[in-house]
């Protein structure tokens, strides 16, 4: 995946964070202190399974799994039922989804002169900047009729409801019903329910419950984005399958150098290679550890799971001279409903390349959404599996030690707290949803069943049929930088097919061979130039396609 801009913990910073001339000392305690054979959770095996374990796994009935160990040796490659029940759902933990802080939005995203419509897991909320520029959120749900807000306005710096013109303002109050007469008041019971929230390092930050007071102490600190000098490049995503197979993809770096080959600036299949895991640690409330190629002798990765939903990947890197850099991964994944997901990513550096410096970030964006569309159908697909099945992951998933612990460390996790989420799939115990989930503009399912089969569908000429498999409503409508750009790029194609047109006609009628030329050169120009926009305007707003796969 691209250094700086792929969704991937396998994102280095080799050719773009940090400078050229930045070297990687050998890592001579790798075998010894800190990776060592003895703590490293896989080693290079050959990793084979008997056609005998294939043939009967492929007959067993639905929900039921053959022994995920196999044959004999397969136990030093595969991630077995005993290694993953140590800890499993006999060991839960108390956990309450709703007394946490959830990933809502970047803050320079929020639009000035609109509300916006998100949610949490199935709690959904609004969004908005009033008058004062102070930051509110709400119930998404009007207490009149329960017309949505957030297909609202603002009006002199007040959420309105478009139904009835109800409009609140500060903590929910209702200051103005329009039916109302004027000598009566305002009931008491007409408000709606907020929400606090933090504004931290550049993530806007939302307290579920209303039950407990928010805990600032849970609220997430990351300490790269505080050195001097770190600069990062920050997006939002939405993305049409359930934020735990979100999490498990970004934990994933062996999947890096097949899924994105050439596509990302340094993933290449040839890679592919065993990967060396150490968990350093595990708590009620996620896990750290470190990570490395095989084949690598620099620092590892050092990768950490918080709860509810946050992932990070960090890494040191020394110059020839000595000089420290870092380099972080950020990923904050908001469930936001069945089968769907909201991702914040932020990849940052203390040095950059002076190649980021010029270029444009709606071209970085772009390529994070490559990447995306990439992993796009088989997520969606996995989400399809896990809902149907109905199964924990140890019945399905093969997970190797030598590519898939961070995976199996996540759903292990699951097993401790699910019990406090709405729903959720562990590796041993599940709790599906209760309720099928309610789409706005398609039955249950269907969107996530469309990505998996055509993932490469929408762009630009679709852009205003809402779909969340669609890059614009995907990524697009969440970036005031992309949206400028596309509006840009846009407006000078048409202007500059306009002046193809007119110099393609007052050639026609200029009588100097001079003149003719000349204005036929620029009419050349022109139409060049508004190809170029275009080209640029299917960058930004339409799907990546694979080569191989016909549409």
């Amino acid at each position: 995946m691209a250094s700086f801009c792929s969704p991937s913990l396998c994102t280095l910073p080799l050719s773009s964070f940090l400078q050229k001339q930045t070297s990687y000392p050998r890592f001579l305690s790798l075998r010894n202190t800190h990776l060592s054979s003895s703590s490293i959770s896989c080693e290079p095996r050959k990793a084979v399974l008997k056609k005998s374990l294939c043939s009967a796994v492929s007959g067993i009935d639905r929900g039921v799994s053959a022994d995920r160990n196999g044959g004999e040796g397969e136990e030093d490659v595969v991630i077995g039922a005993k290694e993953m029940t140590s800890e499993g759902a006999e060991e839960r933990v108390k956990y309450n989804w709703e007394e946490e802080w959830y990933p809502l939005y970047l803050t320079d995203q929020v639009p000035d002169d609109a509300p916006v419509g998100l949610t949490v897991f199935d709690k959904q909320l609004v969004l908005y900047r009033d008058g004062k520029g102070v930051l509110r959120c709400y119930e998404d749900r009007c207490p009149h009729r329960l017309a949505k807000l957030s297909e609202g306005q603002l009006v002199d710096g007040r959420l309105e409801c478009l139904y009835h013109g109800w409009q609140f303002e500060d903590d929910g109050r209702c200051v103005k019903i329009p039916q109302l007469p004027e000598s009566a008041k305002i009931p008491r019971a007409a408000c709606v329910k907020s929400y606090e929230l933090r504004d931290s390092q550049g993530v806007l930050w939302v307290w579920m419950s209303d039950q407990v007071k928010p805990d600032d102490s849970k609220l997430p600190w990351f300490e790269n984005f505080a050195l001097p000098g770190f600069r990062d490049i920050s997006s939002i995503h939405e993305l049409p399958y359930d934020h735990s197979i979100l999490l498990e993809n970004l934990m994933d770096p062996a999947h890096v150098p097949i899924s994105h080959d050439r596509v990302d600036w340094t993933a290449k299949r040839e890679d592919a290679q065993p990967l060396r895991f150490r968990v350093t640690e595990r708590t009620d409330r996620g896990f750290a550890g470190e990570w490395i190629k095989e084949k690598e002798t620099s620092y590892p990765n050092i990768l950490r799971f918080d709860a509810p939903c946050v992932l990070q990947n960090n890494r040191l890197f020394v110059d020839k001279n000595g000089k420290e850099y870092r380099f972080s991964g950020l990923f904050l994944c908001r469930p936001a409903g069945q089968g769907k997901s909201v991702l914040i990513v932020r990849f940052g550096s203390t040095s950059q390349s002076p190649l980021v410096k010029f270029l444009p970030k709606w071209y970085l964006h772009q390529n994070q959404c490559k990447v995306f569309e990439q992993d796009m159908g088989f997520l969606s697909s996995q989400n399809e599996v896990l809902i149907k099945e109905k199964v924990p992951t140890s019945k399905l998933y093969l997970n190797l030690k030598s590519s898939d612990t961070w995976v199996s460390e996540y759903r292990k996790w699951m097993d401790k707290v699910g019990h406090g989420m709405p729903y959720y799939f562990g590796h041993s115990t599940i709790s599906p949803p209760k309720t099928p989930a309610v789409f706005e503009h398609a039955p249950a399912g269907l969107v996530a069943g469309l990505s998996a089969s055509f993932p490469a569908k929408g762009g630009e000429g679709t852009k205003h049929s809402p779909n969340p498999a669609n890059r614009y409503f995907r990524h697009v409508v969440h970036c005031k930088g992309c949206q400028s750009a596309v509006k840009a790029f846009d407006f000078w194609r048409q202007m500059l097919l306009v002046l193809a047109i007119v110099s393609a006609g007052i050639a026609v009628l200029a009588s100097g061979r001079q003149w003719k030329t000349l204005l036929l050169l620029g009419t050349t120009v022109c139409l060049a130039a508004a190809y170029g926009c275009s080209n640029a305007l299917g960058l930004i707003t339409t799907n990546f396609v694979r080569n191989h796969r016909r549409i």
